[in-house]
């Protein structure tokens, strides 16, 4: 008799075929842009101190350990509160106008406005410089991660965000390297290099097209405006972000970026200047010191372009959470190891690419995680506040570091960056209310309008 045959099993489609042409546009031109926007922050770092010592002594300061340390701090902290002010304004602007045009307007900004402080003649006048280029800054991460979210619907999202965020460390790889082989022509030539970001905007603007779920959503509510129509989700941004049902995720997620943050940056932005003053005390060339921090700034980088770009690949496999918790560890247990006591230059190039990638890994999380939790009507903003949030508190840590290295610990700064590290445990506390999202399909405002409000004017 015959037997009855099973339909034979689904065949899977390779990633080539799964993957469509727009999406690799989309992930080059948010992974170039915001490596170009590591590129120019990094030279900044890069260049502080030797910018801080010719500048200070031009605006009636003495260009001490000390007063580099306090200035250098206060510049950067402008540059990040920049920073945070633009990422929420663009971020707004990104859910009522559009992800690309917002973009581009960003990148310009930043670019021009960085190459620009090569000209400044004291420290005030590169503070300025540094904060108008930190608003323009503020727009490459939450937008981009948001573009790459929205395009990349499918098995791979999480990956394709790692792959963006790891051109931040791609960038600050790249600026080790021109500071390695162009260092020697001084700071303000550093800085020229960091309007190269102008370029990436014509790319955006010719081959990056707006995701379809953004442009179907921002006809939709222009028709209903239009109609004199309201919508629930079309309530402000920001009120809608701190009413429940989203108030609770924007908590934690504020508390995970503000922790790695906080820790990052105050790691990253005084880790050059601690090479430095352990050369110099060693009684070695000033062109060493310049060498060593290219080599460790290039290490560091390294083992970041590790983090950033596996993270999402972890998450796939174990979870975000559990991939937060791995981030978190291997920062704090580095930080450890290589700030509080004193560390000779081969030490610090062991510890370099570890640091890298726990610190760079919970930076990438903040970034693939929290577009998995808010819907597409406020994503952008959503990601702008909870790293903005993060920036502005952040912003006191490189400053903080320079004020208490000074006041406590006697210009010790391995052991400020140590304490003020030990801030980012915020994350921590973050991680413990943070819902699992491996898997789970990523928010989307109603199709229909509920609960319509039809003004009609009354007629005579």
């Amino acid at each position: 008799m015959p037997t009855e045959t099973s339909a034979p099993p689904p065949t899977r489609i390779g990633w080539r075929q799964e993957i469509s042409r727009t999406q690799w546009l989309v992930l080059a031109g948010t992974t170039l842009g915001w490596g170009l926007d590591g590129f120019a922050g990094s030279l900044y770092v890069l260049v502080l101190g030797p910018a801080m010592s010719e500048l200070l002594p031009g605006s009636g300061i003495e260009a001490t350990r000390a007063t580099i340390g306090l200035y250098g701090g206060l510049t950067m902290a402008l540059f990040l509160v920049g920073w945070a002010t633009g990422g929420i304004l663009f971020g707004i602007l990104a859910d009522y106008f559009g992800r690309t045009k917002v973009l581009s307007a960003g990148i310009l900004t930043y670019a021009v406005f960085s190459a620009a402080a090569a000209f400044a003649d004291n420290w005030w006048q590169l503070g300025i410089l540094r904060f108008i280029a930190g608003l323009g800054s503020g727009v490459e991460a939450p937008v981009g991660a948001a573009l790459i979210a929205e395009t990349w619907r499918n098995r791979f999202r999480a990956r394709a965000g790692g792959v963006m965020m790891s051109g931040y460390a791609a960038g600050f790889f790249a600026a080790a390297g021109a500071y390695a082989l162009f260092g020697s022509q001084g700071w303000r030539a550093m800085l020229m290099l960091a309007g190269l970001p102008a370029f990436v905007v014509w790319f955006i603007r010719r081959f990056v097209p707006e995701p379809p779920e953004i442009s179907a959503h921002l006809h939709s509510r222009r028709q209903r405006k239009a109609q004199g129509l309201n919508a629930a989700h079309d309530r402000f941004v920001l009120w809608r972000l701190f009413s429940p049902p989203l108030r609770r995720p924007m908590l934690v997620c504020t508390a995970l970026a503000t922790g790695a943050l906080i820790t990052f940056w105050s790691v990253s932005t005084w880790y050059p200047q601690i090479i430095r003053q352990l050369t110099m005390a060693a009684h070695l060339p000033a062109a060493l010191a310049d060498h060593r921090v290219a080599m460790a700034a290039m290490l560091f980088n390294a083992g970041g372009v590790l983090g950033y770009a596996s993270w999402g690949f972890i998450a796939d496999l174990i979870g975000r959470r559990a991939t937060f918790l791995m981030s978190f560890a291997v920062s704090a247990l580095s930080i450890a190891w290589t700030f509080p006591v004193e560390r000779d230059y081969v030490e610090f190039l062991y510890a370099m690419p570890v640091l890298g990638f726990g610190l760079f890994g919970a930076l990438s999380g903040t970034f693939i995680y929290a577009p998995e939790l808010f819907p597409p009507s406020v994503r952008a903003t959503a990601l702008a506040v909870c790293n903005s949030v993060g920036r502005y508190v952040t912003a006191l840590g490189p400053l903080s570091a320079g004020v208490i290295a000074t006041t406590w610990f006697g210009g010790n700064l391995g052991q400020a960056t140590a304490w003020v590290s030990a801030l980012g445990l915020v994350a921590v506390v973050g991680l413990a209310f943070a819902s699992e999202t491996r898997g789970v399909p990523m928010p989307a405002d109603p199709v229909t309008i509920p609960a319509v409000q039809h003004v009609e004017k009354s007629q005579s």
